[in-house]
């Protein structure tokens, strides 16, 4: 790709390169391209009239050419007395654009607005931005991983605080080990009654959700890419998922239960649960937020405490002293008699949603 960035295409998306003229024209005509087509243009990814399939991240299909020419027109409009001949540019191009098509505006828009990928970490940050930006009521987090680090909390807290002075009440739910960050702590304290914070051993991969309509998760695993979901149904169905998690969790102001074995504190519990389901050390440690060496520590202690001298008399003593399975409190009894909705599964099928970007120190997109 080298030779062919955006130093040697400096244009914007109203007057295409003659190279990008012709992928995205075929794009239009034809609904997408394969990926590969467009490497050769890369600003056609870079102004965002190219994007992944949510189908087959092999493919790219077009923005339709009518919201390309809205989004422009948008900051066109700020500045109408020095950028007269810029808006006939755009509006001229795009109605060509779509006219070689059946690309309607409206069906068009309506898919978009249902399931969006957002490749790279500025349009992603973009895009939360703007639902931060509209929203009005409610914002609820999943954030998974450990101890949230200082720098990212102080990065996000200018939205968090923009949001409290608009009434906009928060809801966030870390695992267990993130009660031992200081940073989050202060962040809490700092935001006062605006924001809720509750802990589980483990929660599902990163969830952020806006005033109930639009939902933002990983659509990789290394963060680089992100979904944004207006759907309804899908909106609705991780809205389920959340309140089911948020029932179950612990407030961030009380104590964690008791395991009522002396010399097991609740982590070593967890890791014995886990352990006796089979999981290895580094499975375990990426679910509950720690890392492998702490892991390790933790589960030498349970062979200590439980007198076992290998890893097979430990599961053995696991599950004699019934560690082997969580012990259910009294709201997980009453999530879990709760009739559930048509196809959504219980709670403790519900931390194993497949997703993207949850690992343990990884950046939150809120940088909260």
């Amino acid at each position: 790709m080298a030779g062919h960035g955006t130093e040697e295409h400096p244009h914007g998306a109203d007057r295409l390169c003659e190279a990008g003229d012709r992928v995205y024209s075929r794009a239009v005509r034809r609904g997408r391209v394969p990926r590969r087509d467009a490497e050769p243009v890369p600003c056609l990814l870079e102004l965002a009239l190219l994007h992944p399939d949510p189908d087959d991240m092999d493919w790219l299909v077009p923005t339709s050419p009518q919201e390309v020419m809205t989004r422009l027109l948008r900051g066109v409009y700020d500045e109408v007395s020095a950028s007269q001949r810029r808006v006939g540019s755009a509006v001229a191009a795009f109605e060509w654009y779509a006219g070689l098509g059946p690309m309607s505006a409206q069906a068009s828009g309506a898919e978009g607005a249902a399931i969006r990928v957002l490749d790279g970490a500025s349009r992603i940050q973009g895009a939360l931005d703007a639902a931060t930006e509209a929203c009005t009521t409610e914002v609820l987090t999943v954030q998974p991983g450990g101890i949230r680090p200082e720098h990212e909390l102080t990065e996000g807290l200018h939205r968090a605080m923009a949001l409290r002075g608009r009434g906009v009440r928060m809801r966030d739910l870390y695992t267990h080990v993130a009660r031992h960050g200081q940073g989050l702590l202060n962040y809490l304290e700092l935001m006062g009654t605006s924001v809720e914070a509750r802990t589980l051993d483990e929660v599902i991969d990163r969830l952020i959700l806006f005033d109930r309509t639009v939902a933002f998760i990983p659509a990789n695993a290394d963060r680089t890419m992100a979904l944004e979901l207006r759907h309804p149904a899908l909106v609705n169905y991780l809205l389920t998922v959340f309140e089911r998690l948020w029932r179950l969790a612990i407030p961030l102001t009380a104590p964690l239960p008791d395991t009522g074995i002396e010399g097991i504190s609740h982590r070593e519990q967890s890791i014995a649960t886990l352990l006796a389901e089979g999981h290895q050390d580094a499975v375990i440690a990426e679910r509950l937020g720690i890392s492998v060496r702490t892991c390790r520590a933790h589960i030498a202690r349970l062979s200590e405490t439980l007198g076992a001298a290998s890893r097979t008399q430990l599961g053995v003593r696991i599950a004699q002293v019934g560690l082997d399975r969580p012990r259910a409190s009294s709201s997980e009894a009453a999530v879990i008699s709760v009739a559930g909705v048509p196809g959504i599964p219980g709670p403790p099928g519900v931390t194993g949603i497949p997703g993207g970007p949850g690992a343990p120190g990884r950046e939150s997109p809120t940088g909260r």
